[in-house]
């Protein structure tokens, strides 16, 4: 893998209970990580997807996402406006521009997505594509359930998708 000079920012999101990292390069929002996860799982997503970048806290800088972040686990934000800079192959990119397309408060299933990206016999790939999601919560990956509706594999933890789920029902 190349290197990469890009500066990764990051903040630590804390709103009520969640707690949150937070990055973004100067392009965009590129991770949100799991609730209650320690740096550490920032700081190896980063040297994975951004071999060489430097890790650099700046809360002023990331206060534009995190507001937006806050704002929708108030329940008060159904959409995100900043620009995100998510970076994977053709077919993750084309998964999670789907994901974006799920209206707040549904669900869809793997099998819909694949469909959706007129990929039906991909459903597997669809299910990595959106495991490797680095955008938490903006790209709206806790939308996805299995075909007959159960909650299935969230890199956040299952408890983190149902939380999101119920935030959205409750906030319709």
């Amino acid at each position: 893998m190349k290197k990469d000079d890009t500066t990764i920012y990051w903040s630590l999101l804390e709103h009520g209970e969640w707690s949150l990292h937070i990055a973004a390069s100067t392009n965009g929002l590129c991770y949100i990580g799991s609730q209650n996860k320690p740096f550490d799982e920032l700081r190896d997503w980063a040297a994975a997807r951004f071999p060489g970048s430097g890790l650099v806290r700046d809360d002023d800088r990331l206060q534009p996402y995190a507001a937006e972040l806050s704002e929708y686990l108030q329940g008060e934000r159904k959409s995100f406006t900043l620009p995100f800079d998510y970076r994977g192959t053709a077919f993750q990119l084309a998964v999670w521009h789907a994901l974006c397309g799920i209206p707040y408060g549904q669900t869809m299933s793997y099998s819909d997505i694949a469909e959706r990206i007129q990929k039906p016999a991909a459903v597997r790939a669809v299910g990595a594509a959106i495991g490797a999601n680095p955008i938490l919560i903006t790209v709206p990956c806790h939308r996805v359930v299995g075909k007959n509706g159960s909650l299935t594999g969230y890199r956040g933890g299952l408890d983190m998708k149902t939380r999101l789920l119920q935030l959205e029902r409750e906030s319709m």
